[in-house]
């Protein structure tokens, strides 16, 4: 029996986060894999103080399947944890993702900053190849 080969993306809400979620589910359509969109909930979250109100799940799977995708390919995922290390273990077993996918910045970026936190820390621990994409980004 064939493992299925699965993209995960970090999915927060904000329109980066959106970007990804249309890229990551194009390029699993190209790869013939499942989409995984993973929402993670840390502490702050958890405490109800984290600056914006609950993540809408349904609306993430909407752009996976706009971007044609089929719905049965696509999941919503809401673990514990911080994002990077929520998105670090999906490319481990059991999960092992094929690409992890995250917007360049999350709801809770710096405006200084070029690259979110998260983005940062997957493209220098992640085992599996990562794709940062930008809010611009979407394929065309």
């Amino acid at each position: 029996m064939t493992e299925q080969r699965r993209v995960v993306v970090g999915y927060d809400g904000s329109d980066d986060a959106r970007s990804a979620v249309a890229w990551a589910a194009t390029t699993a359509l190209a790869l013939g894999a499942h989409l995984r969109v993973v929402h993670a909930v840390g502490l702050l979250e958890h405490a109800g103080m984290a600056g914006h109100g609950p993540v809408d799940g349904d609306r993430a799977v909407k752009i996976a399947v706009d971007a044609g995708l089929d719905p049965a390919d696509v999941e919503w995922h809401v673990v514990d944890g911080d994002p990077c290390g929520a998105l670090l273990r999906m490319a481990e077993p059991p999960e092992s993702a094929v690409l992890l996918v995250v917007g360049s910045r999350g709801a809770g970026a710096h405006a200084g900053t070029l690259l979110g936190s998260t983005s940062l820390e997957l493209a220098e621990h992640a085992p599996v190849p990562v794709t940062i994409v930008p809010r611009s980004g979407p394929p065309g």
